[in-house]
């Protein structure tokens, strides 16, 4: 079952018109907006429509009003949610403020839930039986049918409007001229209420809004944490820590910037001697230290000899020195 899912899930994707279809064919309901189930009665009957008798339908108020009745759905509902084991968070607070992209995230969420446990299937349930234990649920069922009425009359009056239009339109062309011009004459008027169809264009747009803006947030807090890591000492000095960097850092949108990037890998690493561990020797102390060997081992061939002599020989290699003018014999 889908407890906890991420926002770049498919749940979330679900459009706001299917969300509205899938509650109201469940719960026989007739709402508009999602913003509409913010006091959670809604989403503590869609999960006793999947645990059919796990939700105390009588705490449950369809009336609430206030914030406060609001909570104690939400409690209803988090009870639930503790019995079945559910780690969903709940961002209460969020939710009772009415605001679209929250309550329409959560229901992306309930939607997500439902259709996991059992394949969504939930024929059995009769939803209004249930919800006369409720408190407001009577009035919920009244207001649900007056807008099933009035979206029938509205119907019927959009279809003997389009049948009067196309009789107006087998007038004669004078007939139609001489009625033209009368319309013409009678001045425009203005202040009325905006369409319908206006208050739903600027809740789509208000929802687009929203969630490209806590999308945008969810990646800027990824990137942030990428130039953190980077910015660790341990691994700073590594080339493709660079890379990255200059991707992170680049201000304008250039191909060049990523063949740069992978031109960075090539490169040896800054540190290689600090990393090796064996240091390097040069050639000439290398030399240096031979020559020294050479000599200490030369000196002590000498001594060796020099122990090994007879008296008489010792005496004769003197005399050679004091004829060669050397200053180590005195007399």
């Amino acid at each position: 079952m889908a407890t906890n899912i991420g926002m770049m899930d498919g749940a979330y994707f679900v459009g706001r018109s299917e969300i509205l279809a899938w509650i109201n064919s469940t719960l026989h309901l007739n709402l508009n907006k999602v913003e509409e189930a913010c006091s959670g009665a809604v989403q503590c009957q869609l999960m006793d429509a999947v645990h059919n008798g796990m939700v105390p339908m009588h705490k449950v108020n369809f009336d609430a009003k206030s914030e406060y009745e609001m909570i104690q759905n939400y409690k209803v509902l988090q009870d639930v949610f503790n019995k079945l084991k559910i780690t969903k968070h709940i961002e209460v607070s969020k939710l009772v403020k009415g605001r679209p992209l929250d309550n329409l995230e959560f229901m992306q969420w309930m939607k997500r839930y439902c259709d996991s446990v059992n394949g969504g299937s939930m024929n059995t349930y009769n939803a209004l039986e249930r919800r006369d234990a409720c408190k407001g649920g009577k009035e919920a069922h009244k207001r649900g049918a007056q807008s099933q009425t009035s979206a029938k009359g509205a119907a019927a009056s959009q279809r003997s409007h389009s049948s009067h239009t196309a009789r107006r339109n087998d007038v004669p062309p004078s007939v139609n001229s001489t009625s033209q011009s009368g319309k013409t004459s009678r001045p425009a008027s203005s202040g009325g209420p905006a369409p319908p169809v206006y208050d739903e264009q600027i809740t789509e747009l208000k929802l687009s809004v929203d969630s490209l803006e806590k999308e945008r947030d969810f990646y800027f807090a990824k990137l942030r944490d990428i130039e953190i890591l980077c910015q660790n000492p341990e691994i700073e000095h590594l080339n493709v820590v660079a890379a990255i960097q200059k991707i992170l850092y680049a201000t304008e949108d250039d191909a060049s910037v990523v063949a740069d990037a992978q031109a960075m890998l090539s490169r040896p690493s800054k540190d290689a001697d600090l990393l090796s561990p064996i240091a390097e020797v040069s050639e000439e102390k290398v030399s240096s230290e031979t020559q020294k060997r050479k000599t200490y081992l030369n000196l002590d061939v000498d001594a060796a000899a020099i122990t090994t002599l007879s008296p008489k020989q010792r005496i004769s290699d003197a005399s050679d020195v004091h004829c060669s003018g050397s200053p180590l014999m005195t007399y």
